[in-house]
């Protein structure tokens, strides 16, 4: 039984008619006889009645119609598929991202871009920079979100987005309605700061910052996560440097002053493995580049 026989089966069944059935499908009517008869030797039964009336579906006929419709509506649907997938319009990406990412365009990338893929499943997981390097050496992530500099070769990045560094005080400390701050202002001020194990590259560039400005910080918070440092810092237990992308969040107790000598500033890359990028991939990629040329500008 091939797709043909079950082709010129339907078109048949739907017209009871060889010469219009025939005409359908493009072909003359021997062709069409004998394809009937190759599908009818291949089931196992008569599917047509022929006489001087014309031409009826049997019993057998009647009940392999069903059958018939639907194997030749997977067949299309898997094509589809396969068509898809090549395309890069359907199958899976795994997603890394740090946290502060969701505050600096992440969510409307990803909008963006399920609203012109529907057909592709996007896979999110909340990662540190170094988790997310590990699990793309090792192709458990295909594209990560991550606040490093230091990438391993064989890593295309994207610069998603560039923010500024600011200083996060207690809502209540003496100098939150300062228009800006230099860091002398926080020495002897117990600081929240993001672990290293977390964000090496930005841990060390805010102890250097502070030792720059003559003090060494009194780190008595190290957390996972940007956000735990807004948070403590709204209790009043500490004071911080965080990405500006942090006021997004809106948690409350805490202030955010511009530095009156910035740092460098803290930079979101868009990392993926060299070679073998399939066109979902790709596609993703590409979007990514459109959008972070506005989110790029900080």
């Amino acid at each position: 039984m091939e797709f043909r026989h079950l082709r010129c089966f339907l078109v048949l069944a739907e017209e009871l008619h060889f010469g219009r059935a025939a005409q359908r499908l493009a072909m003359t009517q021997p062709p069409l006889t004998m394809n009937i008869q190759q599908l009818e030797a291949s089931v196992g039964a008569q599917l047509f009645i022929r006489n001087s009336r014309g031409v009826a579906l049997t019993a057998a006929g009647q009940a392999f119609l069903p059958a018939a419709r639907a194997l030749l509506d997977q067949a299309a649907e898997a094509a589809r598929q396969a068509r898809d997938v090549a395309q890069g319009l359907a199958g899976q990406l795994q997603i890394g991202f740090a946290g502060a990412v969701l505050y600096r365009g992440l969510p409307q990338m990803l909008q963006a871009f399920g609203q012109a893929h529907p057909g592709l499943r996007l896979v999110l997981r909340e990662l540190s920079s170094s988790e997310q390097l590990i699990d793309l050496v090792h192709g458990r992530l295909d594209v990560g979100f991550v606040h490093t500099t230091r990438v391993p070769k064989g890593f295309s990045q994207i610069l998603v987005s560039s923010q500024p560094f600011m200083a996060c005080l207690p809502a209540h400390h003496p100098a939150a309605q300062a228009p800006s701050l230099s860091l002398d202002r926080l020495q002897g001020e117990p600081f929240a700061i993001v672990s290293r194990a977390v964000s090496a590259d930005y841990h060390d560039r805010i102890l250097a910052a502070c030792a720059d400005a003559g003090h060494e910080p009194e780190v008595r918070l190290e957390l996972q996560h940007w956000l735990s440092v807004v948070s403590v810092i709204g209790q009043g237990l500490g004071v911080g440097l965080v990405p500006a992308a942090l006021a997004q969040a809106g948690l409350p107790g805490v202030v955010f002053r511009p530095l009156a000598r910035p740092l460098l500033p803290y930079d979101t890359h868009c990392l993926s493995k060299d070679g073998g990028h399939h066109p979902a991939l790709l596609a993703f990629l590409d979007m990514v580049r459109r959008t972070s040329v506005a989110l790029s500008g900080g």
